[in-house]
Order: structure tokens, then sequence, then C-alpha cells
């Protein structure tokens, strides 16, 4: 059994019921004889002992005769049925989600004020914080329905990619307000899946002007069902990475023949490095590599002022070490990756070392030296190998570059969504009929022209609505973020992807700017909000309870499950 604690309270304060009258009748509220909600409660500041005296209406015909009203005060110390303060509960959260601190690290600090135990640490902030900040956000729907009767609504969707068949994480936000319209998971995404998502935003009656979102195969008739009036607006940067994914494909397979032909023809030349045995490069600690002393005397390892500055490598050394230097340089640009739509990896990579092809003819036709030039052989049979798609590839780009700036607002003078449009469409005409002659450009075109009228139908609003953004990144910003503070406080990032799943909606929920304010509106919450708000968390988090590679918890839950089974009746 547990050790119960025990605190000694330094003061005692019973407080009343603030309300005078009967919200159902009208009459005088009476005071009970009774004390109610007695407990010990633990702030930052002290341990107080706190209870009050409720209110009940003496009118028997009333509705409200037999609900007992609680005090207003007492309900701001601390949450119904936990005994620690709102600002020990905001210190929690505020450690956690500001200072980025793992709860070993909170507990530790809190310890030194509070009693309080590493679980409850953790407790607290998964179902007392968590709740209470959705309840706060909740208490902002008149602002939003006010934005919604002046200039309507614009809402942004985006989903966190699920989680080896786990449902997916959503969010809905409202771009001029900042708040969460909804936020949650959905197991499936489909379109009658997306209507069922969004169909209490219509039940709201709430005007909404436009929707940013990706080009979801369900999304868009969800979306163009439950709101038909709509403008949906699409993602421009994925219009522009799917746009480039055929360009992207022939790059990355252009990549790796010519990875491969470098490797076969000077991968024996690039790949041995000087070492003091085989196998070993730099190594510290206790027994560290030993140091040379023509490395010590290298000019990276000395000051402007040493002595030893004044100490010229040999002719020969400077040329290994040069010699080195291309080794280095060839075997690094081997490894590339690209960042579709404008950063093409085996572009960069083609590019890069005809940089290194050039460099090395010139250096030859000052010295010879055997090693340069077998680099310089391999490298230029590598490279006219891939020649013919390079040029491809170059002038795909090219279009890709041009496409991003018709599209930029910033780039261009103030125009309609329409003249866009048009701008677009005469800019891919121009390059086909260019093109007509080359098979692989023409491939390519014929690829972007396909993607740009799938997205052509929500691509342009942005140019005529100056609130809608063009892009989505901001929403899959906040998963990056959250991810990244996750981490940063679990440390693992099997541990990050659970908590998410766990409770990625709630984490999602903007906190208050200042811890003042945390505490403020935490302990203005309204109590029957936040017992639902927590039920919710339970009811989701019961999904997980089986969630555990424990070998002892699985056979316990196991031989639970098989107790409960055979106890019912077979009637």
């Amino acid at each position: 059994m547990r050790t119960q604690r025990q605190l000694k309270p330094q003061e005692s304060r019973i407080y009343r019921c603030e309300i005078e009258a009967c919200i159902h009748c009208g009459g005088e509220l009476r005071v009970c004889n009774y004390l109610s909600g007695c407990k010990t409660v633990q702030t930052m500041a002290e341990v107080i002992e706190i209870g009050y005296r409720p209110k009940r209406c003496p009118n028997e015909s009333c509705q409200g005769h037999k609900v007992s009203i609680r005090s207003a005060q007492w309900q701001q110390v601390a949450p119904i049925n936990c005994t620690y303060g709102y600002d020990v509960i905001a210190t929690i959260a505020w450690q956690r989600q500001q200072n980025r601190d793992i709860y070993a690290d909170i507990h530790a600090r809190l310890a030194e004020k509070v009693s309080i135990s590493a679980s409850q640490v953790t407790y607290l902030y998964n179902m007392q914080y968590l709740p209470l900040l959705a309840c706060a956000e909740r208490q902002n729907m008149a602002q939003l329905e006010k934005m919604s009767a002046e200039q309507g609504l614009i809402l942004s969707l985006d989903g966190l990619a699920p989680e080896g068949g786990e449902p997916q994480l959503w969010l809905v936000r409202e771009l001029q307000t900042g708040l969460t319209v909804r936020s949650g998971w959905m197991s499936e995404q489909n379109q009658n899946a997306f209507e069922n998502f969004l169909d209490p935003i219509l039940k709201q009656n709430l005007k909404v002007t436009a929707i940013l979102s990706d080009k979801q195969q369900g999304l868009v008739p969800a979306i163009k069902t439950v709101f038909p009036k709509v403008k949906h607006s699409f993602c421009q940067a994925h219009y522009l990475n799917n746009i480039a994914e055929p360009v992207a494909k022939v790059d990355e397979a252009m990549k790796v023949v010519l990875r491969k032909q470098v490797r076969e023809n000077i991968g024996a030349i690039i790949r041995p490095e000087q070492v003091e045995k085989p196998g070993v490069l730099t190594v510290t600690g206790l027994i560290p590599t030993p140091v040379s002393k023509e490395q010590a005397s290298s000019p990276e390892t000395q000051r402007e002022d040493d002595p030893a500055r004044s100490q010229q490598p040999s002719i020969q050394q400077e040329r290994d070490e040069i010699v080195t230097a291309f080794k280095r340089r060839i075997r690094y640009l081997l490894t590339l990756k690209g960042r579709p739509p404008f950063r093409l990896a085996g572009l960069e990579m083609y590019h890069r070392l005809t940089e290194v092809l050039d460099c090395l003819a010139l250096l030859l036709s000052h010295f010879p030296d055997e090693t340069l030039s077998q680099l310089q052989q391999g490298l230029k049979e590598a490279l006219t190998l891939v020649e013919p798609d390079c040029l491809n590839l170059d002038q795909a780009q090219l279009w890709l570059n041009a496409i991003s700036t018709i599209l930029d607002p910033e780039k261009n003078e103030p125009r309609t969504g329409d003249a866009v449009k048009i701008d677009l469409f005469a800019y891919l005409k121009l390059v086909r009929d260019q093109h007509q002659d080359n098979q692989p450009l023409l491939h390519f075109i014929t690829q972007i022209e396909k993607t740009t009228l799938n997205y052509s139908s929500g691509l342009f609003f942005s140019y005529d609505i100056p609130v809608l953004p063009r892009t989505n990144n901001e929403r899959e910003s906040e998963f990056r973020d959250l991810n990244r503070r996750l981490l940063r406080t679990t440390g693992q990032k099997g541990t990050t992807k659970r908590i998410i799943h766990r409770s990625g909606a709630w984490e999602l929920i903007p906190t208050p700017d200042t811890f003042d304010q945390t505490v403020t509106v935490l302990s203005q919450i309204d109590p029957d909000q936040y017992t639902q708000e927590r039920q919710r968390i339970v009811t989701h988090r019961k999904r997980f309870k089986f969630h555990t590679r424990s070998a002892i918890q699985s056979q316990k839950q196991l031989n639970a499950l098989k107790e409960r089974w055979l106890s019912l009746s077979p009637d």
C-alpha cells in the first residue's frame, strides 16, 4: 500500500459561493451549513487547507433546488480532485514546453519546493495541464465566431504521416486568429472519413471563405461536398514538388550511374587515406593517435606569431597534401543528396565534378602528377557517359525555376489569379513548342502539364485573397517543431513518435505567452468542460494500453483479459 504524504497546512481557508441569485428562478440562494471540497493543496509558495460552503436554491419547485453551487475562488486554487495548485501545474508545463526540460530535471527542481514524485510530475502534465490547455483554447470560440461574421474563416488543413499503420494526426487551424479549430486522429483518409472530420465545423454555422491544404485524394472531394462554395487552395510547394518528380527520378538514376562509374574508374585511388596503421584514422582519449613533427608544424595548427610557421613543407609533402585534398573532395561529392524541386543531387554532382576536372587540367598543365592524371582520366570517362542526360536535366531545372518565378508574387507585379494562370500556361506552351524534337524533354513537359492541370482548380486563389498563404508550410513547420521539442525532452525518436500518437493533438495547441498568463488561464477553466476533456484524453490513451514491450507487463495484461473472459457466463 502506498504511503500517504504527511503535509502540515500553514493556513486554512474557507470560501463561500459568490453567486447571490439563482440562475433558474432568480430567487436568493441560501448558504449550506456544511463544508465541501475540503482538501490540502500544495502551491509553489505554501501548503494550505481549503474548503467552501456551497449555496443552494431554497425553492423546491426550482430545477436548481438540489444543485449545490461551488465557490469560484475555491475552484481557482487547484483543479477538481487535484491537490496541486495551478501554479505548480503551470510551472511543470512552462519548463517542459518553453525550456524543453526533461521530466527528471523538472522533478529535481520542483521537489525543492513541493512534495511530489517523478511520476506525479508526468501525470500532472499529461492528465491535468493538457486538458486544461485544450479547455482554455475552447474559450476563444467567441473570437472565432466574430472573425467568421466579419471576414470569414481561412482554414489550413494538414496531417502528420502515420507510423506503421497507426491513425494519422490531423490539424485544422484558422490562419487569421491562429486558433485550433480541430486537432485529432483519423483511422482512415478516404472521402467519407474527411467528411466526418469536417462536418462539425459546418454544423457550427461558421462562414468559411477559403481552405488551404495539400491535394490529398480523399480530402479534395470531401471539402467539395462539405463546403461546396468555399475556395479550396492547393499548396504551391507541393505542386512544385510534384511537377519536379519525373525530373527528380531521372536525376536520381543519373546520379547512381555517375557515382558507380566514378567508383569503378578511380575508387581504388580515392578511398585510401594516409594512416599510421591500416583501418585507424584520428583517435583521442587517454591513448591518442601520435602526432608527427610534420603534422605539428602544419599551417592549420600554428598561430600567426608561431615561429614554427617559418618551417616550409617540402615540395613532395605539399604535392601529397594537394592530391589528398582532391581525393577527399571527389569522395565527398559522391555522397550528395537532393531536395527537389530545386536541388537535384545528380545534376549538382555532375557540375561539381566538372569543376574538379577543370581544376585538375590546370594543375597538370603546370606540374604533371601520375595520381592526378588518373583522377582526371577517370572523371572524364564518367562525366562523358552521363553528359546527354545532364544537358536535358539542366534544361528541365531551368523550367522549374521559371515556373517558381511565375508563381512568386514578390518577383512580379501585383496580379490576379487569372493573370497568373494565363502566364503559367503560356509559358508551358512555349516550352512545348521549343522542344518538340527532344523526346526526354517532351516527356518532362508532358508530365508537368498534366500535374498543372490537376492543380489548376486550386492553385491561384492566393493572389485574389491577400490573407491566404501560397503554401501550407506553416502547418508542416508546427509538426516539425513538435517533433524537435519532444525529441529534446525525451532524447529518443521512438519515444517521440509514441508521445505524438498518444497526445499530439493536445501538444499542438498554442500555449499562453507568459507564465502568469498560463496560471490565470488555467485557473479559469469550467470544471465540467475540464472533466469532459480529461475523459477524452483517457479514452484516447486507452487505445495504447496494450502497446508495451515489457514481457512482465504484457503477461499481466493477458492474464487480466483471460480472467475477465472466463468470468463471463456461457449463456
